[in-house]
């Protein structure tokens, strides 16, 4: 994990790590994080946390069972009372270390739409170049279950790609991905390195989460590490079970590494990670060959429209199996859309009564998935 050059760095923790069996916090590991937190911060890193615990903590002081998650109601009341303990207790220990904390509360909306993507990624901008460090989580008090992220790995993911980050660090209950669970009657293999989240990566996911606090799994951090790959970010699934779980890493280096992919521009690494769209588009057979080719979509390979989007909305482009290929911004909206279906260029100016756009999602604003 050190570098020679100072590194932007995101730290997620999970409720389980972070909360104990009889719902306080784990102050004294905490501790020891925060150590490890402060010396990469005063060796120069850029240190972002992603923090769960708030439903965890506020299921206790509320006596909600099942840590807060029995309903949706339930887990927005924990949080609303569990997120002013947890922002005082990371204000608290990077206090003693003369560490100014910063609190962001962030939705899927937040990172799905453009605008304000773009405002969250200015604040963690200036934060840190006046060397605070943001506590992030998503903001359970009004997130739902149709609008939100569901678990913190893949807004690490996000909050890295808006950050410009070097790499995410998981810390997990877990030291890293094996092809099976591990406490399964065979052994699962331990997997040390991961070029690209493919098919056969992501079979060797187990969603469940063990503690009951949290609500991520191996899904999520594999769906983190694809979002992270696809906008150049190293990700580590680490262990957190032991004291200094960032030192340790340092040491040892034992965890899962998911290399950085090549890294697209800022545009497409946004799109490369939004989890919704307005609507989709389904392809020929064609057309999912030119797209792969780095082909702009023409109105010609279109076979259906679905949903009701606008001009400028995110919309997934799908081929005839239903398995998402690529994701952009339509040039039309869905109604102009459906007129086109199938037309060549020359054919769409007198069915639309204007001049037609050269294609219906520009290879300028799509990224292949």
């Amino acid at each position: 994990m050190s570098a020679a050059t100072p590194e932007t760095i995101v730290v997620k923790i999970g409720s389980s790590l972070l909360v104990g069996e009889d719902g306080k916090p784990r102050r004294e590991w905490l501790k020891t994080l925060v150590e490890d937190i402060a010396k990469r911060h005063q060796a120069g890193d850029n240190i972002i946390i992603v923090s769960s615990g708030s439903i965890a903590l506020g299921a206790r002081k509320l006596g909600l069972g099942k840590g807060g998650r029995a309903s949706l109601a339930d887990a927005q009341a924990a949080a609303s009372i569990g997120q002013i303990a947890l922002s005082s207790l990371w204000s608290e220990l990077l206090g003693e270390h003369q560490i100014a904390a910063a609190q962001m509360l962030l939705t899927l909306g937040d990172m799905e739409g453009r605008k304000r993507y773009l405002n969250a990624a200015a604040t963690l901008e200036k934060l840190l170049e006046h060397r605070a460090i943001p506590v992030i989580n998503e903001n359970d008090s009004v997130a739902t279950d149709e609008i939100r992220f569901g678990d913190n790995d893949r807004l690490a993911a996000r909050v890295g790609q808006a950050a410009t980050a070097d790499r995410v660090l998981l810390l997990s209950d877990i030291d890293g991905l094996y092809d099976r669970r591990p406490d399964s009657e065979t052994k699962g293999q331990f997997i040390g390195t991961v070029d690209i989240v493919d098919e056969n990566i992501l079979e060797m996911a187990d969603s469940s989460s063990s503690s009951g606090l949290g609500s991520g799994g191996m899904t999520s951090k594999l769906e983190a590490a694809k979002i992270a790959n696809l906008a150049g970010i190293e990700l580590s699934i680490i262990s957190g079970q032991e004291d200094h779980p960032l030192e340790r890493y340092a040491l040892t280096n034992v965890g899962t590494l998911f290399k950085a992919g090549e890294g697209i521009n800022a545009r497409k690494a946004w799109l490369s990670g939004l989890t919704t769209s307005a609507g989709t588009i389904t392809v020929d057979a064609g057309a999912v060959e030119a797209l792969q080719s780095g082909s702009s979509l023409l109105a010609a390979g279109i076979v259906t429209i679905n949903g009701q989007f606008e001009r400028s909305d995110v919309v997934e482009v799908k081929d005839m199996d239903g398995q998402t290929i690529a994701r952009g911004l339509a040039e039309y909206d869905a109604l102009d859309c459906t007129k086109i279906i199938g037309c060549r260029s020359s054919e769409m100016e007198a069915l639309l009564g204007y001049a037609p756009r050269s294609a219906v999602i520009h290879r300028n604003q799509m990224v292949l998935v």
